[in-house]
């Protein structure tokens, strides 16, 4: 039985009620497509080309583009015949220190520059420019090529 004095009110059963819960289903649909939208134009390549980023575009762009450790490796091995090993060396270390990425592959270029080095100058010489670069992984490419 119900009592007179406990009138049940239109709270929360009116136009507000019925917009917040449009709004309660709408509002994270749309933050989500937003979201998912904002992500995809995003350039994650770093190529400056293509505004948007697609599948088959990101593919194709890294057949053609050289990986940043081998155009390292190639300009240092040029460095390293045009001036001398400790230039190289030197545009290792730094180009390691502006880019982290590249320090995973760091030990295998100073490698690569230590086996040049016996080739241009010899063995003698070529340790003699050796440094702490990389582990001391150009004497160890000296050491490998002298074998």
């Amino acid at each position: 039985m119900k009592h007179s004095t406990n009138r049940q009110t239109r709270r929360g059963r009116g136009p507000a009620r019925r917009i917040g819960r449009s709004l309660a289903f709408v509002l994270p649909v749309v933050l989500v497509l937003s979201g998912t939208f904002a992500v995809a134009r995003v350039n994650w390549s770093g190529a400056s080309s293509s505004p948007v980023l697609t599948a088959a575009s990101g593919a194709s762009s890294r057949a053609d583009a050289r990986a940043p450790q081998h155009v390292l490796r190639d300009r240092l091995l040029v460095e390293l015949q045009e001036e001398n090993p400790g230039v190289a060396l030197t545009h290792l270390q730094q180009a390691v220190n502006d880019r982290p990425s590249l320090a995973k592959h760091c030990a295998s270029i100073a490698r690569a520059l230590g086996k040049a080095a016996v080739r241009v100058y010899g063995p003698t010489k070529a340790q003699s420019y050796a440094r702490p670069v990389c582990d001391t992984s150009f004497a160890s490419g000296v050491t490998t090529a002298n074998r």
